[in-house]
């Protein structure tokens, strides 16, 4: 494939596009939780599982997405994510009761991390270096519209009809995507780099990225930084709706600041590739995410009711610093294992998801009635994903250990 011209160009609004269905999945519904938790007898815990069963879902699916297009080729499991989440949108959209609804979006988080997950290696298999940096920044500062727009989207959606309406773009959202997909993706994994099926092997593959300390420090120092602001993003119903007393119509208020910081974030990041070392971004990254959420902690302490924009002012300055330390992240962990990219992938956005669906689930309906618990608890997890990093910068020097089969294995050692 060119590295050239249009073709990259086009590459990155495909992969972006791919990865926005997922988040688009979670935040279009956002502002349906009352209406929806009425005709469905269910409340705001019940609805919160709305959330948490698509992510356990989208986790699990996480650590096939990416082995399989390793051994199929990326563009067949793309391809066949997209189908089976066209099919389930349609079952939510068709659900008259909770029960019902919560099958159909697991069914949708099994499917819906393939452009996110294969979409990653796919950036791998056609860049290198500096290159893909800037490849993989311009891919999340497009796709950082998706949280954005996601909500605002649905709270318009929910004003022209009820709730299924939602669904139903989906559908429409996801179709489009198949098709541009089937017309413009081409194949980046060509025959004689696949890997042949081998449940065995892929197990013990698993077993080596897993048990790999330098695998874990730098997936924790993604995953933890970015629960910091997916803990806001969980929690929007209660934070927007009942901590800023905003309305359905108004989460735009929220989302709209965050991930222009996100996409400024991303940006910044292309411009500084080949002219700051990965490392020195990574760590400007932290420091701006850690001033921003001492500042989220002063104002929530300070004031009885947070309001906009001073609330959500913080959550700019942190998804700005985010948005600086993923591809660096991201593109040291595929790096490691060259073969197992797509393995990489996935066990890399396996740790993200789990701790996500944790926060969704369980922390989320805890803390998101105080703007101070929020405050607090997402500056602990910045704290501690910095922590990971800091330790991966001291000791991320020495080349990972080798399995004892080099030929299924080619971790290398370099950030």
């Amino acid at each position: 494939m060119s590295a050239n011209g249009p073709n990259l160009r086009r590459l990155a609004l495909l992969l972006a596009g791919l990865a926005m269905f997922g988040p688009f999945s979670i935040d279009t519904i956002f502002p349906a939780f009352p209406s929806m938790g009425a005709d469905l007898r269910a409340d705001k815990l019940a609805m919160q599982q709305t959330i948490s069963v698509y992510l356990v879902a989208y986790a699990l699916m996480s650590l096939v997405h990416g082995p399989l297009s390793d051994m199929l080729g990326r563009r067949r499991v793309i391809l066949g994510g997209l189908v089976v989440f066209v099919a389930a949108s349609v079952g939510c959209a068709l659900a008259d009761d909770l029960s019902t609804l919560l099958v159909f979006r697991a069914i949708q988080g099994l499917s819906a991390g393939v452009g996110l997950i294969v979409g990653r290696a796919v950036i791998r298999d056609v860049l290198h270096g500096d290159d893909a940096q800037r490849l993989m920044s311009q891919v999340s500062m497009i796709f950082g519209v998706a949280p954005a727009i996601a909500p605002v989207v649905g709270g318009w959606l929910l004003g022209w009809g009820r709730w299924p309406l939602i669904f139903w773009f989906l559908v429409a959202f996801s179709t489009l995507l198949l098709l541009a997909t089937w017309r413009w993706l081409p194949e980046t994994l060509p025959p004689q780099s696949r890997l042949a099926p081998s449940p065995r092997r892929l197990l013990r593959d698993y077993a080596w990225i897993a048990l790999n300390p330098r695998f874990l420090r730098l997936a924790l120092a993604g995953a933890l930084n970015f629960a910091a602001l997916f803990l806001y993003i969980a929690s929007a119903p209660a934070f927007v709706l009942d901590l800023l007393r905003l309305d359905e119509r108004q989460f735009g208020w929220f989302f709209i600041p965050m991930i222009s910081g996100m996409m400024l974030g991303a940006f910044v990041s292309g411009r500084a590739a080949g002219r700051i070392s990965g490392t020195r971004l990574a760590n400007i990254g932290f420091a701006v995410s850690a001033v921003a959420m001492l500042a989220n902690l002063a104002y929530s302490a300070l004031v009885d009711a947070p309001s906009v924009p001073w609330a959500v002012l913080p959550m700019v300055f942190n998804a700005f610093g985010i948005a600086l330390v993923f591809p660096i992240v991201t593109l040291a962990i595929l790096d490691m294992y060259p073969r197992q990219r797509g393995s990489a992938s996935s066990l890399q956005a396996f740790v993200g998801l789990v701790l996500n669906a944790v926060l969704a689930g369980v922390v989320s309906p805890l803390v998101s009635g105080h703007a101070l618990h929020l405050a607090a608890l997402a500056a602990a997890f910045m704290l501690s994903g910095w922590a990971f990093w800091r330790w991966e910068a001291r000791r991320g020097r020495t080349p990972p250990a080798c399995p004892p089969a080099p030929e299924a294995m080619e971790p290398t050692g370099q950030l």
